[in-house]
């Protein structure tokens, strides 16, 4: 009877040798030497990440090179990091200096992610706390006055899992547009002509303000779905958030604190589709550097500045 190859196998002598001389261990010396469990090389073994130098056609047990200890540590190191084992598979074929830059790439998602897990828990604290106040009062309202735009826009009715897609590609496509009006005259920004939840789909209108407007009107004339307008002066009341805090739904709370915070404001009323308001480069900022002012256009009472 064949004993079965997937038993925890260490019979024998520890070390053996290879038909080329080579010193094999069996699975348990092995597991030792690299500090994993024998189940755990098992499993690499059946995703391809670590196969045995050699199986013992006969018992099915699995031998592995004393050479393969590195590798094997590395993967443990690896999962350690909750890397995937599909993107380990990766990092494992490439040499040293990409497979470092792979590990970078892979931890920086880690931490923008972690970093909009923060902000969102903490904007559920601040929900099921005691309400709004303590959530508001996180956020340092300004006023600012914006003269008048000449902007080259994109339109679209969208959900809010699919709004981050379409703001990236929507700005990108604006300011490669730019370039032929004239270049940019300030920061782009979107702005919402209603809610934009995972129920309603707004419409979103993502804005790039250009120096040539006869150029933005040629631009958007032979574009699909542009459009070349002139966007109003404007007087902002604005509060600015991190990357981090620009996921949705924790960028609810800055909506709703700018909101409140007009509504407190005797005399003053929202005059205008509210926005987000790109001032920093989004792929070079991290979770925690701010990138964006959430704003309401308002009329009506003068504010101190």
């Amino acid at each position: 009877m064949v004993p079965n190859a997937d038993a925890d196998a260490d019979v024998g002598a520890d070390v053996g040798a290879n038909r080329d001389g080579t010193e094999l261990l069996t699975i348990g010396a092995f597991a030792r030497r690299a500090r994993l469990s024998p189940k755990a090389l098992r499993l690499y073994d059946r995703l391809g990440l670590l196969p045995p130098a050699r199986v013992d056609e006969a018992s099915g047990y699995r031998r592995y090179h004393t050479d393969q200890v590195e590798r094997a540590r590395l993967v443990a190191l690896l999962r350690q990091l909750d890397m995937p084992l599909a993107r380990i598979s990766e990092v494992l074929t490439l040499p040293g200096p990409q497979a470092a830059d792979a590990v970078t790439a892979y931890w920086t998602d880690v931490e923008e992610r972690v970093a909009g897990q923060r902000a969102l828990a903490a904007y559920l604290r601040g929900r099921l706390s005691d309400g709004s106040h303590t959530m508001y009062e996180k956020f340092e309202i300004k006023v600012v006055d914006v003269a008048e735009q000449y902007v080259i826009t994109e339109s679209r009715h969208t959900l809010a899992d699919e709004l981050p897609t379409f703001i990236g590609t929507s700005l990108d496509r604006l300011e490669n547009a730019a370039r032929e009006c004239g270049g940019l005259t300030g920061p782009p920004f979107v702005a919402y002509y209603a809610e934009v939840t995972q129920e309603s789909d707004g419409p979103a209108e993502s804005c790039v303000p250009v120096a040539d407007a006869a150029a933005a009107r040629a631009w958007a004339d032979a574009t699909r779905d542009a459009r070349a307008r002139v966007e109003p002066a404007r007087r902002l009341a604005y509060t600015r958030v991190t990357k981090a805090q620009v996921a949705y739904p924790q960028i609810n709370a800055a909506f709703e604190a700018v909101e409140a915070w007009i509504g407190q404001q005797k005399g003053m009323t929202i005059a205008g589709p509210c926005r987000e308001i790109y001032f920093a480069d989004w792929c070079a900022a991290g979770p925690d550097d701010e990138v964006c002012d959430i704003a309401f256009p308002v009329e009506g009472v003068e504010v101190a500045r």
